[in-house]
Formats: C-alpha cells, structure tokens, sequence
C-alpha cells in the first residue's frame, strides 16, 4: 500500500498507527514533506465537511474549488516534482473524500480544483485553506469526476495531462485536464478595515480593479463598498518592472495620500498605499 493510501486511512481514523512512523530515520527530509502534506489533507478534510451539505431529497453539495495559501517561502521549497507530488497527494485526498462522504447520496459535484498560491503575511510551515463556491475557469488544476459504469453514488477520477494524445477522441471528455500553471508576475494584497482580505496573485500584464457586476466583470473584485465603482482602476506592469495605476471610478483613488486624475496613468511604487473608497491595496513584486 502506498504511503499516501496510508495517510488517508490516517486521516480517516481507520488506523491509529502513524504512516509516518515507519519511515526510515535516515529519511528525515521526505518526512519533512510528508508531514506537511498531511497537515493540508487534513485542513481540506476538514473545510470540505464543514462547506458541504445535502438539502432534501437532493444530492450532495461540496466546494468544487480549494485554494490552499502558502508561505514565500514553502512556495519556493515546493517547485517541481515536489509540487507536482504535493498536488498529486491532494488530489487523492480530495477525491477520496468526496466519494466518502456523499455516501449513498449523490454527490452533485462534478469538478473539483486545487489552487496553490502564496499568501505573503505567512510564516514558512504555516498555511490555509479556502474553499471556493463559485469556481471560475481561470487555469487552476481540475479534478473531474467520472462515474463507473451503472454507478450513480460513486464517481471515479483520473488525471491525465493537457495537450496529451487523445484528448480530443471522442468519449475521453469525461477525463482531467491538467492545464499549465500560471506565471504569477507579482501580487496584491488587499486589506479592509485594518484586516487583510486577501493576496491575489497576478498573472496579466495589466488588470482592471474594481466591485464588477454581472455583466462587467473585472480582475481583481472587490466586493462590500458600494461607493467602489464596478470598474474602479486599471494596473499595468510594463516591460521595465514598473508599476501603472489609472483611476476610472467615480469616488477618489488615492496613492500615498495623493489622489490620482481619472484616466491618468501614474507610476506606483510596491510600497505605496493604494486606497480605494474603505479598501487599501499593497503590490507584492
């Protein structure tokens, strides 16, 4: 049996004994990882019993996206085929889990993702998990359930790369994409109210900020101010690493204290407090 099929089981309660235990002392570095890939199977276990719910007489409803936030640090430690593991194990977590816990019911999930980003206010071991209701097409990784033959309660999964052979064959829809992670160019952090809401990681050259709507959508929301417009500014990196920031709403954006001329760009530093109506934003080079 594969350790991961042991930490499940771990995780399950089915076993009291420790799947890390039996690992060879002299291994100590791939225990390291190990533990750390429990401690997130865990807080998905976790999040995902507390989110999911069955209303009556209807199928089981689970998150179908996770977002797991890492420390800088743990980011750059987990490049590579230690990432690819970390999410390989996640995956079958998340998998398992699903299936378990819809029981006999159905379960009316039928994708799942997994997103790793960074969350700068970390600490390197430390790290969460939020789940997403309304996933969005954004090149995360997603895990697609397919029932068996006959089946109904007991969806199985598969992984399969992007861009392999026959993904376009007919009847092969039902299997995983696995797109390409994007490239995070920088982040933003957005607090409110003294609190951090979020850090958003970046993947375009330039993105529009703002409240959005149903038919205005925008790239980084910001949602609970009404005085925020739906597209309030636009951020812009240019090739030379600099920082462009062009008010657009109707309220006042102001950037280390100064407000800024409506369509206008004007350089930003990462330092500087961007404040938009009770938001405050921080770029992350």
């Amino acid at each position: 049996m594969s350790i991961i099929d042991n930490i499940r089981k771990w995780i399950d309660g089915e076993t009291d004994e420790d799947p890390l235990a039996s690992v060879d002392e002299q291994a100590r570095p791939r225990r390291v990882w190990e533990e750390f890939l429990v401690k997130i199977a865990r807080e998905i276990e976790t999040v995902m019993q507390r989110e999911m719910f069955t209303p009556p007489g209807g199928p089981t409803y689970i998150p179908p996206e996770y977002v797991v936030y890492l420390s800088t640090d743990d980011d750059k430690d987990w490049q590579g085929e230690k990432r690819r593991g970390l999410e390989q194990g996640l995956f079958h977590v998340l998998s398992e889990r699903a299936r378990e816990l819809s029981g006999s019911t159905q379960l009316a999930t039928k994708q799942f993702a997994v997103e790793l980003r960074v969350d700068g206010t970390l600490n390197k071991g430390e790290f969460r998990v939020q789940p997403v209701w309304d996933a969005t097409e954004s090149g995360h990784t997603m895990v697609t359930t397919r029932p068996e033959v006959g089946a109904v309660t007991t969806p199985d999964l598969a992984l399969q790369g992007a861009g392999a052979a026959g993904d376009d064959d007919e009847g092969e829809s039902d299997v995983t994409r696995v797109r390409a992670r994007p490239e995070t160019l920088y982040s933003v952090e957005v607090w409110r109210g003294g609190a951090r809401q979020s850090v958003v990681p970046i993947t375009k050259n330039e993105i529009t900020i703002g409240r959005g709507s149903k038919t205005v959508s925008v790239d980084l929301p910001i949602k609970g101010d009404p005085e925020v417009s739906r597209v309030h500014a636009a951020l812009a990196r240019d090739g030379g690493g600099k920082y462009w920031l062009t008010a657009k709403g109707r309220n006042p954006t102001t950037v280390a204290g100064r407000e800024l001329p409506r369509e206008e760009a004007v350089e930003v530093a990462p330092d500087d407090k961007i404040e938009i109506c009770s938001f405050t934003l921080r770029i992350q080079p």
